[in-house]
């Protein structure tokens, strides 16, 4: 892979993270989750929210191994 592809997949990774970030926090209706973690994902009592907040969390995951693989 060459450096540019390198660097293109970090920048799509970034915006992949930022949204799952963002779709977290919607589905949660607040930013704690970043403190608590996964745990306040659970206490969504909504199932279609918390399932789509568990969606984008798995997402989040995914992108920052990713990223921490590619340094």
């Amino acid at each position: 892979m060459s450096i540019a592809q390198i660097k293109n997949l970090q920048r799509r990774l970034t915006l992949l993270e930022q949204e799952a970030m963002t779709e977290v926090s919607r589905a949660c209706g607040h930013e704690l989750w970043q403190t608590l973690g996964f745990d306040a994902l659970d206490a969504i009592e909504d199932g279609e929210r918390r399932a789509r907040a568990n969606y984008y969390f798995g997402q989040l995951q995914t992108a920052r191994q990713l990223m921490e693989v590619l340094g």
